[in-house]
């Protein structure tokens, strides 16, 4: 995961969360240029920048390993002062744990994190008071493994993406309901229009088997609905989704090599980045290479 977090003081700064390192790292934005290291508790997930407190969150949602294999969920939020790159506070979130997604709200009051589901409840959203870090509410998702989710510019709605659940949960952040189960074959990624009427979810889940997998793409959801109205096919699964300050829809497609053991995680090869429009329509795509 990554986050830019521009400054004031100084250059446009790029930081990279390591989840086997497990570190942050700083870099240059234009030079890229290592600026810093800084060590974080095993193993961080995603980052999310709060620009008025010049604060960086990080999630510690394993305590070793990663999703389905993994020696026990974590329950940590880590936080950052972005301009010294030091941990100045630790969140607990028990009782609940597995912290995946982050996301501020628009009124950049509330940070929102997913939670995995526990033995007695399920998977859900949670709002901190991003002053004090004090629980303000949960909501569930009614999944087990919600993983990263999309905030509507107005603030008013979240979208879920739950992993291998059949479903993106829409869920009302205001009266705290659950109002809709937009049906998909698992899902990854996800991310939403600036004007708030698409939410482009990458589904399905991350499969590592043999060969292509069936139905990758990329489900554009329309908001006034909740139904899925167009799918960017892909020939393998996409795990990222961005929207960029332009309007681009960015899907990040991975290409596990071919190897006797089948195409097991680990082992990508070029992936490929597809660009579109935020009406859906491929404006381009380019390879890059793989993650070691």
């Amino acid at each position: 995961m990554t986050e830019t977090l521009d400054s004031a003081h100084t250059t446009d700064v790029l930081a990279v969360v390591s989840q086997s390192g497990p570190t942050v790292t700083f870099f240059d934005a234009a030079t890229h240029d290592v600026l810093d290291v800084l060590e974080v508790p095993a193993e961080p997930h995603e980052l999310c920048f709060d620009p008025a407190r010049r604060l960086l969150y990080a999630s510690i949602t394993y305590k070793s390993g990663y999703y389905h294999a993994n020696s026990g969920r974590a329950s940590e939020l880590v936080v950052i002062d972005a301009d010294a790159r030091r941990v100045v506070d630790t969140v607990d979130l028990a009782p609940d744990h597995a912290p995946h997604g982050l996301g501020l709200d628009p009124s950049g009051e509330l940070l929102w994190v997913s939670v995995e589901a526990t033995a007695t409840e399920s998977g859900a959203l949670i709002a901190l008071d991003a002053t004090t870090h004090e629980r303000v509410r949960r909501i569930s998702v009614d999944a087990p493994g919600p993983h990263w989710f999309a905030l509507t510019p107005d603030g008013r709605r979240a979208y879920s993406a739950n992993k291998e659940a059949p479903f993106v949960s829409v869920v009302d952040l205001e009266s705290g309901a659950l109002t809709a189960r937009v049906e998909v074959p698992g899902s990854e990624g996800i991310a939403v229009s600036r004007d708030g009427r698409h939410v482009y979810v990458a589904a399905t889940k991350g499969e590592f088997g043999p060969g292509p997998v069936t139905g990758a793409g990329v489900r554009m959801i329309d908001t006034a609905t909740d139904r899925v109205v167009r799918t960017l096919p892909t020939r393998d699964t996409v795990f990222p989704v961005h929207v960029t300050s332009g309007g681009l829809v960015l899907a990040g497609e991975l290409r596990p090599a071919e190897g006797p053991d089948g195409r097991p995680l680990g082992t990508q090869g070029p992936g490929l980045l597809h660009v579109y429009d935020e009406e859906g329509e491929e404006r381009g795509r380019s390879r890059w290479a793989p993650s070691r």
